[in-house]
């Protein structure tokens, strides 16, 4: 009787998570259909000459990515965005895990990192390219810039708001600053550091892309740029649609990770 009773609820928890992941991919499938339908409707309006069609760019983008060339911009670009990512999260963690934990040093600092992050980051291209020259240095750089901010304030948060016990054990047991911010402080703040990572890891993407914009000779937002100058319509549009799967697909992946941290956590 127990047995039975006992598989009654872990199958009614089980009903709940199963018909919300069902209800999710539902979901996900009604925005990429809503995606493609707008997608031809805007090619309706424009035509040809601003846009190419879902179809044409999906043939197009299958065509690109079945080329050697356009691979070897694509690891020109995830070069760039792995190392800002490794960068920025390492710098950003503990710069936001030191600010948390000294509260007047925070305090002083977060109104100045809060501002810099609402101005736009182009500011900076030029200072970047100066410094740090044309090429894969400048794209770290400039996807570290967009990336690290909030990655330092969601650490500062989730350090402050760790449970004061925890704190006033490190201090009884005579833990120095290094000590609490490695053993218990991070520790402690994991989920709501991830979310911070998660919005970082976006920034960086659109930093390193921006970066080969306006400021490279490879990579694969040096051939967008390429294909807009020459207005190569099916090109823009196969290489959007390629960043726009990949970002939707690592945004996916990432939010994921998120919620299972904070469901076990």
């Amino acid at each position: 009787m127990n047995i039975i009773g006992n598989f009654n609820t872990i199958d009614g928890a089980a009903r709940p998570s199963m018909w919300k992941q069902h209800q999710r991919s539902f979901d996900l499938l009604m925005i990429a259909a809503a995606f493609v339908v707008l997608w031809q409707v805007f090619f309706q309006i424009g035509g040809s000459v601003a846009l190419a069609s879902p179809w044409q760019a999906t043939r197009t983008a299958i065509a690109m990515l079945g080329s050697a060339d356009f691979w070897g911009d694509i690891r020109t670009t995830f070069s760039a965005f792995g190392f800002s990512v490794v960068i920025e999260a390492v710098l950003g963690i503990l710069l936001g895990a030191i600010l948390g934990l000294r509260r007047l040093t925070g305090d002083v600092v977060e109104p100045m990192i809060a501002g810099l992050y609402s101005i736009p980051k182009l500011m900076f291209f030029p200072m970047i390219t100066l410094f740090f020259g044309i090429g894969i240095s400048s794209e770290v750089a400039f996807g570290v810039l967009h990336g690290i901010i909030p990655i330092i304030l969601f650490t500062m948060s989730a350090v402050r708001n760790i449970k004061p016990v925890y704190l006033k054990s490190a201090r009884t047991m005579g833990l120095s600053t290094t000590q609490t911010l490695f053993s218990i402080a991070l520790p402690a703040a994991i989920p709501e550091i991830f979310t911070g990572l998660r919005i970082g890891i976006s920034g960086a993407l659109i930093g390193v892309i921006l970066c080969e914009m306006f400021g490279s000779s490879k990579g694969v937002g040096f051939r967008l740029m390429n294909a807009v100058a020459n207005n190569v319509v099916t090109d823009i549009s196969a290489i959007t649609l390629i960043l726009i799967v990949f970002a939707a697909v690592l945004s996916g992946v990432l939010m994921k990770l998120d919620e299972r941290l904070h469901h076990r956590i």
